[in-house]
């Protein structure tokens, strides 16, 4: 979601060297778009995790910091690695740490306004650049790209998987995990799913998750009762693996999780089920489809809630469970009536 920034960034810095401070796999699922010149990778974990950022990038005496997340650890770390320039938002207690500020939305009420994370580093990124206006730099638009490096761990993934590279049927991939479980539909409703995709669209069903959640995908596997349907974290799949085996997908029905902005970046189809989380704070571009329509369809747990509520506020209003089988069948059945993206 922080692409479109980096983009304004790039365009509006065409002989800069820009680098990046990322936890480790970040660097890898950014690669080959040109981006950035530079990836320093550290993971922050720890009370020393400030003093290892600021080291990987003080060599490089970078005259300026942007910085994207909110936390005050980040900030720290580039004031310690002696950077001159540190622009972010002022929260989190930070504020002595920058040098450049910009006040984030608030309600009336006090509490965090709802703004798009697209929206969000835009926004910052035209403070840092000195640009006005809501519209500058064009439309946003996320943007992955899949190097051939990436083409070859995908391809690698799903060989081991049994499938032929060269001769793929059409895929699907299914996303059931989430770092909250109070964001996860049911995975019999997954395997609901990937039924009907299997049995009425004749899509090959990968199931993607992180190492962590291997049983979860293996519980959504075995549940299913007549599709062909594969755990890819069996296979040793990657970001960069999964980047290239998200674009080859005819369609991805994720949770509210890193895949579902996988797909949104490479034009990918994507069914996205949101539960007691606002789908307003990660709502993003997406490229529409040969007849116009969007290539996202958004499954919410309870579309009646008012605007100016929030579903974080309405746990139990807005439980994932509320979601129904029929109403992600038909989203599914909706996208795969057209075959392509525009753009």
């Amino acid at each position: 979601m922080a692409t479109p920034a980096m983009r304004l960034i790039r365009e509006s810095r065409p002989g800069a060297f820009i680098g990046v401070l990322a936890r480790p796999g970040i660097d890898t699922l950014l690669s080959g778009g040109g981006l950035f010149d530079e990836a320093h990778v550290e993971r922050a974990v720890g009370v020393m995790a400030p003093k290892a950022a600021a080291a990987k990038v003080r060599a490089r005496r970078y005259q300026s910091a942007l910085l994207l997340r909110n936390s005050f650890s980040s900030a720290l770390a580039v004031r310690m690695a002696g950077i001159p320039r540190r622009v972010g938002y002022a929260r989190d207690g930070r504020g002595m740490l920058l040098t450049e500020s910009l006040p984030p939305a608030m309600t009336a009420g006090g509490q965090w306004a709802i703004v798009p994370a697209v929206e969000y580093y835009l926004a910052l990124a035209r403070q840092f650049l000195g640009i006005e206006g809501e519209g500058a730099g064009g439309t946003p638009r996320l943007e992955l790209c899949v190097t051939a490096e990436d083409d070859l761990a995908g391809a690698e993934v799903l060989a081991r998987a049994g499938l032929d590279p060269l001769a793929l049927p059409p895929l699907a991939v299914l996303s059931p995990g989430g770092n909250n479980p109070a964001k996860r539909w049911p995975i019999e409703r997954f395997a609901a799913v990937a039924d009907f995709l299997s049995q009425e669209h004749g899509l090959t069903v990968l199931v993607n998750g992180s190492p962590a959640e291997r049983d979860l995908v293996g519980g959504l596997v075995a549940a299913c009762a007549r599709a062909r349907a594969m755990s890819l974290p069996e296979h040793g799949v990657t970001l960069p693996a999964l980047k290239a085996i998200v674009a080859r997908a005819r369609l991805v029905v994720t949770n509210d999780t890193g895949p579902r902005h996988i797909a949104g970046a490479l034009g990918v189809p994507v069914v996205t089920l949101f539960g007691p989380t606002d789908h307003r704070w990660t709502t993003i571009p997406t490229r529409p489809l040969a007849n116009g329509s969007a290539s996202e369809e958004v499954m919410l747990a309870d579309p009646t809630l008012p605007e100016s509520e929030s579903a974080n506020n309405h746990p139990e209003r807005c439980r994932i469970e509320r979601i129904g089988v029929p109403t992600v069948l038909a989203a599914c059945a909706r996208l795969l009536g057209t075959a392509r993206v525009v753009g």
